[in-house]
């Protein structure tokens, strides 16, 4: 049997190369030989040794790692089995279309979409502002659609940071979102396998209202609780995820899903729970191929 994990053509940093040669690791430990590409090498695979089909075919699993839609709904295309599957990857890189795949599925904060402007040179209307502030109340997050690691967070605590924040995306995909107080600088993020909650995790900060470990949050490991185990399988089942990161925050009525990764990495959460993320990956793997047959 042999795997492909397929990686970003620039990843670079420590936390993002753990995941996929963990995951390469925990396979060969099973006698799957396993290579790890980067997209990019493809094209010249395709038109220099093998058809797409071929490549396909020489690959009884791929674990995809990147976000590019292209490359995945290619292979996919040419028989590949992937995991997470393109339509679910796509879903879950969009924070505007997770909000929505999951609108009366699981309690979410109030999110307003942010229309896009054709015309740079278009002001921000006021009546939208208006709008935002009637129905959010500040401060107001704001969120670019696409983008990890907590980066395109913003938060805007009156009229000019909001205004400023709209005027500098109105041409970029991003949303509007109630800010829950209760919840700030902290989260849980919780790592579904199989549509199975495994672990989870606090994560903490005392200096951002983001909790993200990449921007100096610090994790702690925590039982799963009934509530948050629903939540997250609810959601990763809606979103047809193999595998997935779910963040959830802590409201005053009970938790609310912030939002779903469907490469979320793993390495500091096996840090503070010591569970072997990478190894019960590998077994669903391993087993959903088996009953495949």
């Amino acid at each position: 049997m042999r795997a492909l994990v397929v990686i970003n053509a620039y990843t670079s940093s420590e936390s993002e190369l753990h995941q996929p040669y963990a995951i390469a690791e925990a396979l060969s430990r099973r006698g799957v030989e396993t290579d790890v590409l980067r997209n990019g090498l493809f094209p010249a695979y395709f038109e220099r040794e093998k058809t797409a089909s071929e490549w396909a075919q020489t690959y009884d699993l791929c674990v995809y790692l990147d976000k590019d839609k292209y490359l995945s709904k290619l292979l996919e295309k040419k028989g590949m089995r992937l995991y997470n599957s393109s339509d679910a990857i796509e879903v879950c890189d969009d924070k505007l279309l997770t909000h929505i795949a999951l609108s009366g599925v699981v309690p979410m904060p109030k999110t307003l979409p942010a229309p896009l402007c054709y015309t740079p040179s278009a002001p921000v209307r006021e009546e939208m502002l208006e709008a935002i502030e009637s129905l959010l109340n500040y401060p107001v997050v704001v969120k670019e659609c696409f983008g990890s690691l907590g980066k395109g967070v913003h938060l805007a605590r009156g009229r000019g940071e909001l205004k400023a924040l709209a005027e500098r995306l109105k041409g970029v995909p991003h949303l509007f979102q109630e800010f829950i107080g209760e919840s700030a600088g902290r989260d849980l993020r919780v790592i579904c396998i199989g549509g199975k909650a495994v672990c989870a995790m606090e994560r903490r900060s005392e200096t951002d209202f983001r909790s993200n470990a990449e921007l100096g949050g610090k994790g702690r490991a925590v039982e799963i609780s009934d509530e948050a185990r629903a939540l997250s399988e609810r959601a990763a089942s809606a979103l047809g995820l193999d595998y997935c990161g779910v963040d959830l925050l802590f409201g005053k009525d009970g938790l609310l899903l912030s939002e779903v990764n469907s490469n979320a990495f793993f390495g500091t959460i096996e840090r503070v729970t010591g569970i072997d993320v990478a190894a019960r990956y590998a077994y669903y793997l391993l087993e959903t191929i088996a009953k495949r047959g």
